[in-house]
């Protein structure tokens, strides 16, 4: 199947090589910071050949022999959202931890024990069928390709169980084994001597058991979670397995979770919500993507991380929602920019760009995340002219349609 997709106002890209920068001036109607990142075509088309992108171009120039022409009257087509950082198979609900951190009480990584209970409580086909309901949720707010973290089984049988599940929906699995330690390793007196006991199972018998299903290794770098040393044995420890590395670090406090991803050499560190200078130069010195979690200070009432700082430094950002149940139960990808546009110092173009090419690079995917020749067809169309309107009219919807692999959704 040829679709084309016409009569485009503004067609973002994501390739400075294809925008006529001129009209793409008039049409968003004053040049935002960022803007020729975004590679804006006005007056545009696209041609989707089964499941990848096979021209893009200005309207007049389009091609003639599609299959099916879709009419996009004059509103805006953005590149699919990419959400390289998801929590998306587990049980219960924290709703009363939410209301009790909006009363007043602090966010600590504690509340992830109830749902490692719910989630080990709930069957396959439970857990399965929650699953199916989130995808259909990213799908219907824009959002194409996800990644998607183990870390709510936390036995070697139910870690194995969610990352199998993960794989049902998406290539881009994560083994967070080292979320927090179970409580049958946690005597309750603080002890290194039970939480190394678990991260030697983590390294071990868990990491044999979900390695076939996983692309990604991943661990919580934090107080209340696992030291430095101990982040640094369950990397090393996927990475031999041929996991690509990814970091939780720099949430709560000022860390070491920075800098041990950029030494080694991980596709992204996350959170980044406490940043010393030397974590913002590392950072910017490295191809280790920063990938900031709007959702999660929106909920937990922390501070918001300097985005302009980062991008100023030079470092790649990369947007996404965190959803989980307790700190970011939120799937949308168009309020974590909203958020990163009024509170990150983001401009709307630099916001749009982390949530989608951003995400790509933090998952070390090219063939996501742009409107190129070659690339997946995954695209947005939105019922606005300009991706401005994302940031501009938060919490309306905005997707009018929405192709994932050159299929309409």
């Amino acid at each position: 199947m040829r679709t084309l997709i016409t009569n485009i106002a503004e067609l973002v890209t994501n390739d400075q090589l294809v925008t006529n920068d001129e009209q793409a001036q008039d049409a968003v109607g004053q040049r935002l910071a960022g803007d020729s990142a975004l590679g804006i075509l006005c007056d545009a088309a696209v041609l989707l050949d089964g499941d990848r992108i096979a021209w893009v171009g200005e309207a007049a120039s389009a091609p003639t022999d599609a299959d099916e022409i879709v009419d996009a009257a004059g509103q805006a087509v953005i590149p699919g959202f990419v959400d390289s950082h998801t929590h998306l198979v587990f049980g219960g609900d924290r709703s009363a931890e939410f209301a009790a951190r909006m009363s007043g009480q602090p966010y600590s990584a504690g509340g992830i024990q109830s749902t490692v209970e719910a989630t080990r409580a709930a069957s396959d086909d439970e857990l399965r069928t929650r699953l199916a309901s989130f995808v259909a949720e990213l799908h219907a707010q824009g959002t194409t390709t996800f990644e998607v973290k183990t870390g709510y089984g936390l036995s070697v049988a139910d870690e194995e169980r969610l990352a199998r599940l993960a794989g049902e929906v998406t290539d881009e699995v994560t083994f967070l084994g080292a979320h927090v330690v179970p409580p049958e390793f946690d005597n309750g007196m603080g002890s290194d001597g039970d939480s190394d006991d678990y991260v030697t199972l983590v390294c071990g018998a868990m990491l044999d058991a979900c390695a076939p299903h996983a692309r990604w290794i991943d661990v919580f770098c934090e107080r209340g979670a696992f030291s430095t040393e101990q982040s640094r044995r369950v990397l090393e420890a996927g990475a031999e397995r041929g996991l690509g590395v990814r970091v939780h670090g720099n949430q709560l406090g000022p860390g070491d979770g920075v800098q041990l991803a950029v030494e080694l050499g991980a596709a992204s560190v996350d959170h980044c919500t406490y940043l010393s200078d030397d974590d913002v130069s590392a950072l910017a010195a490295s191809d280790t993507v920063c990938t900031l979690l709007p959702g999660v200070e929106f909920s937990t009432k922390q501070p918001y991380p300097d985005a302009k700082r980062l991008v100023d430094a030079g470092a790649t950002v990369a947007l996404a929602s965190d959803c989980n149940p307790g700190s970011s139960f939120t799937s949308s990808m168009a309020l974590c920019i909203a958020i990163a546009v009024r509170d990150m110092g983001l401009t709307p173009a630099e916001a749009l760009w982390a949530s989608t090419a951003g995400g790509a690079a933090a998952l070390r995917r090219d063939d996501v995340g742009r409107i190129v020749p070659g690339a997946r067809a995954d695209l947005v169309l939105l019922r606005a002219p300009s991706h401005v309107h994302l940031a501009y009219r938060p919490g309306v919807p905005l997707i009018e349609r929405v192709w994932v692999a050159g299929r309409a959704i």
